[in-house]
């Protein structure tokens, strides 16, 4: 009996020498599924990794938008150029500041001899309209490389734009334009910067001179084509002039 007392003892004393060792293993002990759903939620609240899956998701649906544009018989913008296009439109179209889903891109990585500007209907996925388009005589000459937002500048502002209302000025029927990035373009309405017809936008004047005419900032279109493209885009629509400056993207809030 004395025997058997002892061994109950005993094994009594281990347990009470090991039950803190035992408690501590039982609480601190986490199952792999709640490890994984810390990190998982950690994860889904990092400003880099939301920023990055923003980017691919706007990436592929820009790709896919892309591939499906009906050119209607002209030639495409550059991918570079409607990918940034298409990232800016989407997040002024979800901010309800467009109205008329038309996306215009002038694309002044080009030369001012080739028709640059694009007009794409984003309901139907097809282009409507392609076209000659100026940029600001102190931009650049062929090519413009110097932008600015400030008066008397006469430099062309790259960006985000959305049509304002369409008036008569001394170029005849010409719309206005509200600059929708600070310091990049917001100081358009106020530099008078507006889509209007010009007859220095031309193939005659491109055939005589070697280069298009410049504006004095304005996205100056041909005469013959300026009525029809104001009717189309006036009613907050969409204009994005690009340019693969680092400097834009740098500032901009609607590119990455």
């Amino acid at each position: 009996m004395a025997h058997i007392n002892n061994n109950i003892t005993t094994r009594l004393t281990m347990i009470y020498r090991f039950l803190p060792l035992i408690l501590f293993c039982i609480f601190s002990f986490k199952p792999l599924n709640t490890i994984e759903g810390t990190k998982n939620e950690v994860n889904a609240t990092d400003p880099k990794l939301i920023a990055a899956n923003t980017k691919a998701t706007i990436e592929a649906k820009s790709k896919s938008f892309y591939s499906f544009i009906d050119a209607n018989g002209y030639s495409l913008p550059s991918f570079e150029s409607f990918a940034a296009a298409f990232e800016g439109y989407e997040q002024l179209k979800q901010q309800g500041k467009i109205e008329n889903e038309i996306l215009t891109i002038v694309d002044f990585s080009l030369s001012s001899t080739q028709e640059r500007m694009w007009v794409v209907d984003m309901k139907t996925q097809k282009v409507i309209l392609k076209s000659l388009v100026a940029h600001g005589r102190n931009s650049g000459s062929e090519y413009a490389t110097d932008f600015s937002n400030a008066n008397e500048s006469f430099k062309s502002s790259l960006g985000f734009y959305v049509t304002g209302e369409v008036y008569n000025g001394k170029h005849g029927l010409s719309l206005r334009l509200d600059g929708m990035e600070y310091g990049i373009n917001d100081n358009a309405r106020n530099r008078a910067v507006v889509v209007h017809g010009a007859d220095y936008v031309s193939k005659s004047f491109i055939k005589n001179t070697g280069r298009l005419g410049r504006s004095q900032g304005c996205p100056a279109v041909p005469y013959e084509l300026h009525k029809e493209l104001i009717e189309t885009i006036k009613g907050k629509s969409c204009i994005f002039i690009y340019h693969p400056s680092r400097t834009y993207v740098a500032k901009s809030k609607l590119v990455s």
